[in-house]
């Protein structure tokens, strides 16, 4: 265990008006470097530190972005978010921020670095899910989801046929190849993943981009993993198309739960700003339900998708000039 305070900080994104990063402050958490074995013991104890912490409440905590001071409070969990304007524009690409916790003295206890993204203008950005989108996950069977957990390690977890291919030709479309269209994933697996799945997304070759989780669990919350917060996923869905109210935007979700419905209620409430909508029918029983909710997103002149291959998926994007023609 690391008993110490320590700051974490995840990838922000936004523009000069408007920047946002999240982060956590623990009192303590397990050491989680990762060991990439295929020894089943390995993985499971490495899972399980991921879930070893204690959120440090209400706790003072500083930003600094070059030359700006920015204050917060974590709240009950731990949880911080900072939304600021910058005094001088930002460039696009990534750049460095310091978050620091402060004692009740105002001195510093801990300091964590993270990374702004700030897109390109470019015509399209994209917003998509994880698990059973672009990883194998049986999101819908807690058992078989907790199994891809415990036995495999971020480099060893599957990812869907040629989501890699897919993704990677989108980030290239309609743009310059020094300014790739922006990524943005978002799921309701917890902030305790993050490590996890940004290990497993690089080793991948997917697109970089800023990750958008749900809130944190305790250890004896960890059989209850990817099953909550859908109206937190929709509210995180909405922000980002706040942020960026001039940029077209594709979704992908898949039927295994609820991206169906939560995507029909973000293109009914904002259809000018979205280009299509692709599903995976990663459930056959579900098939029928996704269609009529497409079928209401078609309505709005939005592009529509469910497919069972990403190479399916692919030929659609050629068909209908998402992806820049060979």
């Amino acid at each position: 265990m690391n008993k110490s305070v320590t700051v974490k900080v995840y990838h922000g994104y936004g523009h000069t008006h408007n920047l946002v990063v999240y982060g956590h402050v623990f009192r303590y958490k397990a050491k989680t470097k990762q060991t990439f074995s295929n020894n089943l013991f390995v993985n499971i104890v490495h899972l399980l530190r991921l879930f070893l912490l204690k959120p440090y409440p209400f706790v003072k905590v500083r930003l600094t972005f070059g030359e700006q001071e920015v204050y917060q409070k974590t709240e009950y969990d731990g949880f911080f978010k900072f939304e600021w304007a910058a005094y001088k524009n930002v460039d696009a690409g990534w750049h460095g921020v310091k978050v620091e916790a402060l004692d009740k003295h105002g001195v510093v206890m801990a300091l964590g670095q993270g990374q702004i993204y700030v897109p390109h203008i470019t015509q399209y950005a994209f917003i998509s899910d994880i698990d059973d989108t672009i990883m194998v996950s049986h999101s819908a069977t807690i058992r078989r989801r907790l199994r891809e957990l415990f036995i495999k390690n971020p480099r060893t977890r599957k990812t869907f046929k040629d989501a890699y291919t897919h993704y990677n030709l989108l980030a290239f479309s309609h743009t310059e190849t020094d300014q790739p269209n922006p990524f943005f994933y978002v799921s309701s697996s917890e902030w305790n993943l993050y490590d996890y799945l940004v290990e497993t997304f690089r080793y991948n070759k997917l697109p970089e981009g800023a990750f958008l989780l749900n809130q944190i669990k305790r250890w004896k919350d960890l059989v209850k993993t990817g099953k909550t917060g859908h109206e937190g996923k929709l509210m995180r869905v909405m922000r980002i198309l706040d942020a960026f109210p001039n940029q077209r935007f594709v979704f992908f979700g898949d039927n295994s739960q609820r991206d169906p419905a939560i995507y029909t209620t973000i293109a009914e409430k904002y259809p000018k700003n979205i280009e299509a909508v692709y599903i995976r029918n990663v459930r056959a029983d579900r098939k029928a339900s996704a269609l009529e909710y497409l079928k209401r997103i078609s309505a709005k002149g939005i592009k529509t998708c469910l497919f069972s291959s990403s190479a399916e998926a692919i030929a659609h994007s050629r068909k209908t000039g998402l992806i820049t023609p060979l």
